[in-house]
């Protein structure tokens, strides 16, 4: 469990993905200054209490170095040899202990941030692994993703080594002040004063520049993926054979360009206007400085005193300066922190009710085996369009079902639906009598061996491709070799160089690349890893195989499908007419249903695209 959870402020949490970038009042973006350090303490308490000791240490210290200096130079005006001595070898302790102290607050801060990036970004993707697959196909989603992810291992310790260093240098700042005091109040006010423009100007920059990062949001993840197109081995024969390179480097170029100018043209702005703010500080501190040498000329003070004050009034105004850029700093910071916290505050139960009928609305179901789903309808978030509309369709126990139709007929998606990927807007679907929400979820996906049309091709080694089917059986090396039978692909493996060890791919060293077909059959393989599954779902099963190894594969499928449920996506109409009974959608509406020869006879759609691959094979 993640150190993160429950560290947001309170009121943040959200009831889902925040459209667009938040925007937070200042006191509103302020607050998450305690979350963060909770969060940073929750990460390391030792480093988090040594980073706040070292920081009041080294508030001190300057005082000290001050002091050191004016007993010096009145040593000196008054000739005394040993205690000219004795400060210098007291100012040289303070500085070397100083010098200690600040490589200590940089280690802290190393090994903190290396120890936060870490945490977050692993709370980050706890936060994604607990959200449902629909929102992972919302770009706005990816919006906020990105602006989490974005400085989310470095901002925390920042904005907790600012506290710090506001809390070090309001104090030393205090200490500074009360010796000026002793000389003239107004020259305290003054010190305030001049410094206030440019720090003010530094917090409205900070600002902006948040405000520019999180409204190109959207172009910042297409840089990155015309990135990944360009350098990416699943893109590279394309690119190379369409000649796709000029093109997409040339888009690259110009959105990197963009970015170039924006970022330039305020950091320009940014130096050129508080770099004159800060001439009033600069003024305002050789005016104080030449009333202080006109009254130790006038011996109104001592040369140490002076000496004393000039450097309490310097360092003193650069503390100032440390404190409102440190508020300033905290208010950038927390305007990144409530990206952050925005995303992992995400109420996943809020999210998952999002397109679900709600409980009041379930109605009692039946006993009895199989799967039902009751007038089930499902559209995506943000469309008006139903992918799915009025599906009623029982499916008992050990039965085989085959899915057809065109493309965009909705079949995947009622797979889907089916695995409790997504849940449905209107309906209900229900297993063995249980409604699919009532389902722990954990249960219900070990109920099912699924391979998608789109499976993935992991860089990983052969046996490890296959056993991710059933993680909790990775060693179990007599199911690994039994699922690779069942899918296929022993024959395949026992030509491989290193067999079931064999590294797939060629992202790493001695990877070998398969072809479409033999990676279908890697993935059928890690389908069957589930053998105690009593529902197999197949998506296009065969699609990438020759027709000996499609005949192979289902006439094994068939023998190992008995007594399951089987629900298979197809558009080969002998492995359809193999299934007890074909259901055809349409539009995301079930046009008909029956077996293969009842749809013949009706001479409908099926019938209709029977003939046509029919006469395909003629």
């Amino acid at each position: 469990m993640s150190a993160f959870h429950g560290a947001h402020p309170a009121g943040s949490a959200s009831a889902g993905p925040t459209k667009g970038a938040p925007k937070p009042s200042l006191r509103g973006v302020l607050s998450y200054t305690r979350a963060t350090i909770a969060l940073v303490w929750r990460s390391s308490p030792p480093l988090t209490a040594t980073l706040a000791g070292l920081t009041l240490a080294a508030s001190a210290m300057p005082l000290g170095v001050a002091y050191a200096g004016k007993q010096i130079v009145d040593a000196v005006v008054l000739g005394s040899k040993n205690a000219t001595v004795r400060w210098v070898l007291i100012e040289l302790g303070i500085v070397a202990a100083q010098a200690l102290v600040m490589r200590g607050l940089g280690l802290a801060r190393t090994v903190l941030g290396a120890r936060l990036g870490v945490d977050i970004n692993v709370a980050i993707l706890e936060k994604a692994l607990g959200l449902e697959l629909r929102h992972f196909e919302d770009s706005e989603f990816y919006d906020q993703l990105t602006r989490a992810r974005r400085e989310a291992s470095s901002r925390p310790v920042q904005l907790v080594s600012d506290a710090f260093a506001l809390v070090q240098n309001a104090l030393t700042l205090a200490g500074y002040g009360a010796l000026l005091l002793r000389w003239s109040g107004l020259a305290v006010a003054l010190l305030l004063l001049a410094t206030l423009p440019a720090a003010l100007g530094e917090a409205r920059f900070s600002k902006q520049t948040f405000r520019l990062r999180n409204w190109r949001s959207p172009d910042s993840r297409r840089l990155m993926y015309l990135e990944y197109v360009l350098a990416n081995d699943e893109h590279a024969k394309e690119v190379k054979l369409f000649g796709l390179g000029p093109l997409f480097l040339g888009r690259y170029k110009e959105l990197a360009e963009t970015f170039f100018r924006e970022d330039r043209t305020l950091a320009v702005k940014r130096g050129l206007v508080t770099h004159a703010l800060s001439l009033l500080g600069t003024g305002a501190f050789y005016g104080a400085y030449a009333l202080m040498a006109i009254a130790a000329a006038a011996r109104m003070l001592t040369l140490g005193t002076m000496t004393l004050y000039v450097v309490a009034f310097r360092q003193g105004q650069q503390s100032f300066q440390a404190v409102l850029s440190a508020i300033g700093n905290i208010y950038e910071h927390n305007l990144y922190m409530a990206n952050l916290f925005s995303f992992l505050a995400i109420d996943d139960a809020s999210l998952r009710s999002e397109t679900s009928a709600t409980t009041e609305s379930r109605t009692k179901v039946e006993e009895g085996t199989g799967l039902v789903l009751r007038d089930v309808g499902f559209r995506y978030p943000g469309t008006e369009t139903w992918a799915l509309r009025h599906i009623d369709l029982v499916i008992p126990s050990g039965q085989s079902l085959a899915l057809v139709g065109d493309n965009g007929a909705g079949k995947t998606t009622l797979i889907k639906l089916i695995t409790k990927l997504y849940a449905p807007s209107e309906g209900a679907i229900i297993l063995d009598g249980k409604d699919l929400r009532d389902w722990d979820e954990a249960v219900l996906r070990q109920r099912f061996g699924v391979l998608f049309q789109d499976f993935n091709q992991y860089q990983l080694k052969v046996r490890e491709n296959v056993a991710l089917g059933s993680v909790g059986h990775m060693e179990d090396e007599p199911r690994v070799e039994r699922a690779v039978d069942h899918g296929g692909a022993k024959e395949m493996v026992a030509h491989l160089p290193s067999g079931l060890d064999t590294p797939l791919g060629r992202w790493f060293k001695d990877g070998s690349e398969l072809s479409g077909g033999q990676w279908q059959k890697v993935a059928l393989s890690r389908a069957f890893m589930r053998e105690e599954a009593d529902i197999l779902v197949l998506d296009e099963p065969t699609a990438a195989l020759d027709a000996d190894a499609e005949h192979a594969v289902f006439e094994r499928f068939q023998e190992l499908s008995r007594g399951r449920t089987t629900i298979v996506i197809s558009h080969r109409f002998p492995t359809v007419r193999m299934a007890d009974r074909i259901v055809v959608l349409g539009g995301g509406r079930i046009e008909e249903s029956g077996t293969h020869d009842e749809l013949v006879a009706m001479k409908g759609t099926y019938a209709r695209m029977f003939a046509l691959q029919a006469e395909g094979y003629r």
